[in-house]
């Protein structure tokens, strides 16, 4: 049977997967889970994700979730360009490095600034205070410079010469603030140009098709009641 994933393209490490699936001919079976209506909350996809998240993958009768377990699964199973997880240690080591900074850092501050700037106001119906989205976005940029900083520095990529795992979930996360109207590039230079190279490396096409989504975030429609009532615990959870 062809692998499986579960998927919502407004996820930030959905479309990391999805665009890395597709750049590298991976044959697999693509499952929408919208969450936007909560279908990640139904017993249906709790059979595949007991914790009721995407993305998620399903081998046969082998499940994974979590997003960098499933990027690292695919490189393991399928014969992809080494620069994507270079064999190299040390390089491989840097990859590593910044797939464990960023799930508490560059991912937060890039949640934060997606839910508080648009879908808490616009699809919640939940007005942020204006210090509250000034903390946010002060966070977001902190975190900016560090990827511009201290893993980016004067490189092409995060990790050298060719694009890899680590610039393909950084690049997914920015476009969370992006889609929400953050001019995330201004006044960060080295990562504007990071960015194009990044678009380029990857396919200007499939990456215009990994982010329509995200870029239209702005006109989702608002979450019935009963919606939101449901969504709401995990949204607060997950922007903590």
């Amino acid at each position: 049977m062809v692998l499986e994933l579960y998927l919502d393209l407004l996820s930030q490490p959905c479309r990391a997967i999805y665009i890395f699936a597709k750049k590298n001919g991976i044959p697999v079976q693509m499952h929408t889970v919208e969450l936007r209506k909560g279908e990640h909350l139904s017993d249906a996809f709790a059979q595949v994700n007991p914790m009721k998240k995407v993305p998620a993958m399903k081998d046969n009768d082998f499940t994974l979730s979590e997003s960098v377990a499933i990027l690292l699964y695919l490189t393991h199973k399928f014969k992809v360009p080494d620069h994507w997880y270079p064999q190299d240690l040390q390089a491989r080591a840097r990859v590593d490095e910044y797939l464990a900074w960023q799930h508490t850092a560059l991912r937060r501050s890039c949640l934060r600034a997606l839910w508080h700037k648009v879908m808490f106001p616009v699809f919640l119906g939940e007005q942020v205070p204006s210090e509250t989205l000034a903390a946010t976005l002060a966070e977001l940029d902190v975190n900016l410079r560090v990827l511009e900083d201290k893993f980016l520095q004067d490189k092409a990529f995060l990790v050298g010469s060719h694009i890899s795992l680590a610039d393909l979930v950084a690049i997914t996360e920015l476009m969370h603030p992006v889609g929400g109207g953050c001019p995330v590039f201004e006044g960060h230079p080295k990562l504007a140009a990071w960015y194009h190279r990044v678009e380029a490396a990857v396919g200007k096409d499939l990456f215009c098709e990994a982010h329509e989504v995200i870029l239209k975030v702005k006109d989702s429609p608002p979450a019935n009641p009963i919606l939101k009532q449901k969504i709401m615990p995990g949204v607060l959870a997950m922007i903590q």
